[in-house]
């Protein structure tokens, strides 16, 4: 909350690679917030499916922060993992702050449209068994194909160097 100050209406990107601690502490954070609360977004709501990495943090660059930097609402199309298909929309109105958190959203395009930016950094293990204890079977199976995505997000955006604030969990 010291880098976000008085904004209200300021945006934050939090990324870090899966089972980092990006929603716990986009829910912290929001806690913390001076009213109004935040609209908190999680890119876990966009991506559409399982290679949608790139995908959803696109459209949140494209539809939530271009419109919100101009001073409008921005809205981006959800997705609905149980019938792998898009489902209903999430809004981020301009009057308020924003948190998107989630692996992707930090990058060169983005950075400039937020306030504030962070990057998550924990242990291979840890992380791994974070997300497997929160997602369980439903994730297990695509682990691998996810990391390698986050892989490459890290390789072409580096988004670390991008971050106003860097986080190392345990």
């Amino acid at each position: 909350m010291a880098l976000v100050g008085d904004r209200s209406r300021a945006s934050v990107l939090i990324d870090g690679r899966s089972g980092a601690g990006k929603s716990s502490l986009s829910r912290r954070l929001a806690d913390a917030w001076p009213r109004p609360r935040p609209t908190v977004l999680p890119l876990d709501a966009v991506y559409p499916g399982w290679d949608g990495l790139d995908a959803g943090a696109e459209a949140v660059i494209r539809d939530i922060l271009v419109p919100r930097s101009l001073g409008e609402h921005g809205r981006v199309s959800g997705w609905d993992w149980a019938q792998d298909r898009p489902a209903g929309f999430s809004a981020a109105p301009h009057d308020r702050g924003l948190i998107v958190e989630g692996c992707g959203i930090l990058r060169a395009e983005s950075a400039p449209l937020a306030d504030v930016t962070v990057w998550l950094e924990a242990p291979a293990a840890t992380r791994r068994e974070r997300a497997l204890d929160r997602d369980g079977d439903a994730y297990r199976p695509h682990w691998d194909r996810w990391a390698a995505q986050e892989d490459e997000h890290i390789h072409r955006h580096d988004p670390q160097a991008l971050a106003d604030l860097v986080l190392t969990l345990p």
